[in-house]
């Protein structure tokens, strides 16, 4: 049944992860928190949870695949694409990944340090865009029904949270443990219950 469990009410504090510190906290009501630090890189996440075998499925209140949002887009004459990246904080602008999909094959560019994407490609079927030290679920910005080449886009406030979409936790005793994902690419994630 997927109803809030409170046997795993609590906190939980991230284990084994060198210069990282991290913790989620449940709550009877069914809601969470979670917290998480590495170097200059602070990101957090609440929302609900439910409990589903030995499964934490986590709802996040930040929708995702939404940290772009395009401001403008037109059609350029010269080759390829363009993206602009536009970010309240003009440093996070030089960290943006994109992805270019034409049928099975993808091709990465990266954004520059002023924030610009340059695609040198003829055909993009679909453009994501994912921050590099932010990372979570990708935004589309171009689909292929899109014949627009040049693209603005702004950096979302919402980048700091995670979305964790796709991202469940599974529930050993008192540990709750993580697969490798877009958020955490790592091996052996593991959050232990505070006593």
């Amino acid at each position: 049944m997927n109803t809030p469990d409170t046997s795993i009410n609590g906190i939980y504090s991230l284990t084994g992860m060198r210069e990282m510190a991290g913790g989620f906290k449940f709550e009877t009501n069914g809601q969470f928190e979670f917290f998480y630090s590495y170097g200059a890189v602070d990101r957090m996440a609440d929302g609900s949870f439910t409990i589903e075998g030995n499964k934490i499925v986590l709802k996040s209140s930040k929708e995702h695949g939404k940290d772009f949002t395009v401001t403008k887009q037109s059609i350029d004459a010269t080759k390829g694409f363009t993206i602009k990246i536009t970010a309240p904080n003009e440093y996070l602008a030089a960290y943006v990944k994109c992805i270019v999909v034409n049928g099975e094959e993808k091709i990465e560019f990266n954004s520059d340090n002023k924030g610009w994407i340059k695609i040198t490609v003829s055909k993009a079927d679909k453009i994501y865009l994912q921050h590099q030290l932010y990372p979570d679920i990708v935004t589309l910005v171009k689909d292929s029904l899109n014949s627009n080449t040049h693209f603005e886009v702004l950096l979302n406030q919402s980048l700091e949270k995670v979305s964790f979409k796709g991202i469940d936790l599974t529930i050993n005793g008192d540990t709750l443990t993580m697969l490798p994902n877009y958020f955490m690419p790592y091996e052996n994630i593991r959050f232990v219950k505070n006593r």
